[in-house]
């Protein structure tokens, strides 16, 4: 850590962070290796598809007293969840605020198929995620904002901006301001959400956006949120609409 807090140091951090200019946003798979590219862009190598073909035995599988399958309300995947992925985090009118698509997931199952929720970081919540997120590949991050969502949102960024942890720095010092320099490294990326829930090389496994957030809290000697937190959902709505209009790669691979 005290190896870490050197480097962090050294790198250009202003007091206000200045947002990245539409045209010049780029995804983490910009900044990578081509051979951690070449991983993601075939199919046969991308380990994070062991997840996706899991979750598509998931969304067929039954459960819950009823016995009913995902695929019973909504049918073939590939068809009706397009889309859908670049839409979330998105606003919930029976919960009062927005959902990540995680929590949209087991909403689906407590409510509809009346089974107990996927836990956070499970194999099963991460692989139906995967699975649902993968039909969305390829098309444009497109949060909707309106009067209802809005104040998340602004707390969300407000969160970004916020200087946290022992480091005492914020996400977009680092995200905004230092993109593209190393970091311990590492090539610092824009933290465009791009391809969550994704397969990372240090992890040996997938992860979803919200593992990612609080990790880089740790790293700060900050408090982490608990998964699922009102806070982390605004982190993760802010920073989908900070990537719109950019396409949707899940499930990824990165370093």
């Amino acid at each position: 850590m005290m190896r870490l807090a050197g480097i962090l140091a050294g790198l250009a951090i202003p007091a206000f962070a200045a947002e990245i200019p539409v045209s010049e946003r780029h995804s983490g798979y910009d900044l990578m290796s081509r051979q951690t590219q070449a991983i993601q862009d075939d199919d046969a190598a991308n380990p994070a598809m062991l997840w996706v073909l899991e979750g598509e035995e998931l969304w067929k599988s039954k459960a819950g007293p009823g016995a009913h399958a995902c695929a019973d309300c909504h049918g073939d995947a590939r068809v009706t969840m397009k889309g859908v992925a670049s839409r979330y985090p998105a606003f919930d009118v029976a919960a009062g605020r927005p959902l990540d698509l995680e929590q949209r997931i087991n909403r689906c199952r407590t409510d509809r198929q009346q089974a107990p929720p996927l836990r956070f970081e499970s194999r099963d919540l991460l692989a139906i995620t995967a699975y649902v997120a993968r039909q969305s590949r390829g098309m444009p991050i497109a949060i909707a904002v309106d009067e209802r969502i809005a104040p998340f949102l602004d707390a969300g960024r407000q969160d970004f901006q916020r200087r946290r942890g022992q480091l005492n720095l914020a996400c977009a010092q680092c995200h905004d301001d230092n993109w593209g320099r190393h970091l311990a490294g590492s090539v610092i990326p824009q933290a465009h959400p791009t391809g969550y829930p994704l397969y990372r090389l240090e992890w040996q496994g997938l992860g979803s956006l919200q593992r990612r957030l609080r990790a880089c809290m740790g790293g700060l000697r900050a408090e982490p949120y608990e998964y699922g937190a009102t806070e982390l959902v605004n982190l993760e709505l802010f920073l989908m609409w900070r990537a719109r209009g950019m396409t949707l790669e899940s499930p990824a691979v990165r370093p």
